[in-house]
């Protein structure tokens, strides 16, 4: 169980206090008129909240994120400058950091680098839940300077994760996809151990078929992961796609492929490959998931990118939506699939935390929160 992260409000007054906020704007941008603009502002948004109530009591507020993967060198394209006007848009007052990782230090975990982020400051707050599994600088050192505290967000994510891990309301259905079995594999273990039902898909699910001795043709595919596939299924409470959609091998898959979607029973043949879950599959995990009381869904069925091969996670995704249960969703394509198909707002909750979500679940903690909670200004 995660304890207790320590709590902004307890500083009272801020008037003439400067307050540093870690966030994770790292948000899609694209060329319109000339100029690089974000085209979602979602991460920007939910931040706004925060920000205003820093102003209203007083603060100075500055905020500070990585945006994109300049590897510690200044890279034009990955300035912030996007996402600053954005922000100044919606909360006019704040200032914005040129990206962290324009800066070596910051991925390094420098101390240096940490302690000048911090310099001037009076006090620092992690808002960036899905930047918190990293042990980087802006996440790590500021704790260590500065009385420190989680952001509402961070917060709420975390509640919200350990709450269905330890008193969900059972059955506890998780929905694990994805392509790599070794990305995954390790969550799926944890979840088996607490869930009721794991239903896994996605490329990741041709390893598990593997193990049982079907045909995969050339679908994705890990032989070091098949002895603890077959665990994992022997355990009885593993579901896995019984048909599947394909092509033949070296088929053209993705936005702008043509070839039809052939339909394959439990086995494919060499020279074709799956991409998605079948027919008898959706309905299958539909019953799963109509009877669920919680839900945890991470992960694709399949390339939902391409028309032909979107009907397993749009399917899911609809049963999710439909689903009286209190429901999770994780992950940046399970996340973008509900958006794609308009059932954002559908869910109990959406987790932006990608692969922070998933080291929760599996670790239990994160070292951005460890950082947090053992901040020897915690008074």
């Amino acid at each position: 169980m995660v304890q207790a992260l320590p709590s902004y409000e307890r500083w009272g007054s801020l008037v003439g206090k400067r307050v540093l906020v870690r966030v994770d704007f790292n948000t899609p941008v694209a060329e319109i008129d000339g100029r690089l603009e974000v085209t979602d502002d979602f991460r920007i948004r939910t931040a706004v909240p925060l920000f205003a109530e820093l102003l209203s009591r007083g603060a100075t507020v500055v905020a500070c994120t990585h945006f994109g993967r300049p590897k510690g060198v200044v890279v034009a394209k990955y300035s912030v400058e996007p996402v600053r006007r954005r922000l100044l848009e919606l909360c006019p007052g704040v200032t914005l950091m040129e990206n962290l990782r324009f800066n070596p230090g910051e991925e390094a975990n420098d101390p240096v680098f940490g302690a000048s982020l911090v310099e001037g400051f009076d006090y620092y707050i992690n808002e960036a839940f899905s930047a918190s599994h990293r042990a980087h600088a802006s996440i790590m050192i500021p704790p260590t300077l500065l009385a420190s505290a989680a952001g509402p967000n961070l917060a709420r994510e975390v509640d919200t994760i350990t709450s269905l891990l330890e008193r969900p309301e059972r059955p506890f259905v998780a929905i694990i996809g994805g392509a790599k079995v070794a990305d995954k594999l390790a969550i799926t273990k944890v979840l088996c151990a607490k869930a009721d039902t794991v239903i896994v898909g996605g490329g990741m699910a041709y390893t598990f078929q593997a193990s049982q001795g079907r045909t995969i043709g050339s679908s994705l595919f890990d032989a070091s992961y098949l002895e603890q596939c077959a665990q994992l299924l022997a355990a009885g409470n593993v579901e896995i796609p019984s048909d599947a959609l394909g092509l033949a091998s070296g088929g053209d898959f993705g936005s702008g492929g043509t070839d039809p979607a052939l339909s394959f029973g439990p086995d494919i043949p060499d020279g074709f490959v799956g991409l998605d879950i079948g027919p008898a599959s959706i309905g299958a995990f539909e019953e799963v998931i109509a009877k669920a009381a919680t839900i945890l869904w991470n992960g694709p069925m399949g390339v939902f990118e391409d028309p032909r091969f979107a009907g397993g996670t749009e399917a899911v995704a609809r049963a999710v939506a439909k689903s009286a249960a209190i429901s999770v969703v994780g992950g940046g394509d399970s996340v973008a699939a509900l958006q794609q198909f308009g059932l954002e707002g559908d869910v109990s909750f959406v987790s932006t935390g990608g692969g922070a979500s998933l080291e929760l679940v599996e670790l239990g903690d994160l070292p951005g929160l460890k950082a947090l909670r053992e901040s020897p200004f915690n008074t």
